[in-house]
């Protein structure tokens, strides 16, 4: 009997430039608000898709998470060969590398969490839909992935939660507030499916205007701290009646989530 083919690897290599400690502030959030889907997951499985050239970020995602949940699993995938032969040597129980792309070569498992940083952000837009789809498709009923981007030392994050039932779910933006000019400044760093609505007439747009309106509306508690004034900026926000998601303890972290509808791209 002829073994089954496996499947083709679906995506392409990316620059894979990346830093310690960089995603920090997405991982703070899968061990925070979306932390429970992984406690009470059967498999608890987790994907870092696209690591790049380092293969350090699966290295602080299973570190992470490992607090959360100390039998999790992490798996890293990356389309190039010699980047999972550089990542090897760094195998353990618990973290591992492998060959692959949206497909998810994972021999049948479904992850709870696929986390995909500054992967799709170098797709055309068109392309992000089918890729949610397909990566979709793998989850474990549940599950999670996260798409999103981030500067170069993680200062400016943002990422779409795109659930695997109901497609996306929210959009979260976590900045370090110390020297922050205005909220919009994470607009260069939003997820490929709204980097490009930025413009008049699109729903982000209002979302941003507004919180830089509300940013700039509580200006004067900046001699209290930049914290103060963005638990303030996000309380004016909640009141205006945007969808705004957890509580003051993400807040106060520089993080601020809403939901999906809010921000969706037009038609």
């Amino acid at each position: 009997m002829t073994p089954p083919r496996a499947p083709a690897v679906q995506g392409t290599i990316t620059r894979g430039t990346t830093n310690p400690n960089r995603l920090r502030r997405v991982d703070r959030w899968l061990a925070g608000p979306a932390a429970a889907r992984l406690r009470r997951a059967r498999d608890p499985l987790v994907v870092d898709l696209g690591y790049g050239a380092s293969p350090i970020t699966a290295v602080e995602l299973h570190r992470r998470l490992s607090v959360v949940r100390p039998d999790v699993d992490v798996v890293g995938i990356e389309i190039d060969p010699a980047r999972v032969s550089v990542a090897k040597p760094l195998e353990r129980p618990g973290l591992s590398f492998r060959v692959g792309g949206f497909e998810l070569p994972l021999d049948g498992r479904r992850p709870v969490f696929v986390r995909a940083y500054n992967v799709l952000r170098q797709y055309a837009e068109p392309e992000v839909a089918p890729a949610w789809d397909l990566v979709r498709s793998r989850l474990a009923p549940g599950g999670l992935l996260v798409d999103g981007t981030c500067d170069e030392i993680g200062r400016r994050s943002a990422w779409v939660a795109v659930d695997a039932g109901h497609g996306p779910v929210s959009l979260s933006v976590s900045l370090r507030l110390g020297g922050l000019e205005r909220p919009s400044d994470v607009a260069e760093r939003l997820p490929k499916a709204l980097i490009h609505r930025n413009v008049p007439g699109e729903r982000v747009h209002a979302y941003l205007g507004a919180l830089d309106a509300a940013w700039a509306r509580h200006a004067p508690l900046s001699s209290f701290g930049a914290r103060q004034r963005w638990l303030a900026t996000v309380h004016t926000m909640k009141d205006a009646g945007w969808p705004v998601l957890d509580g003051p303890s993400r807040w106060r972290l520089g993080e601020i989530t809403v939901g999906w509808d809010s921000v969706r791209p037009g038609s």
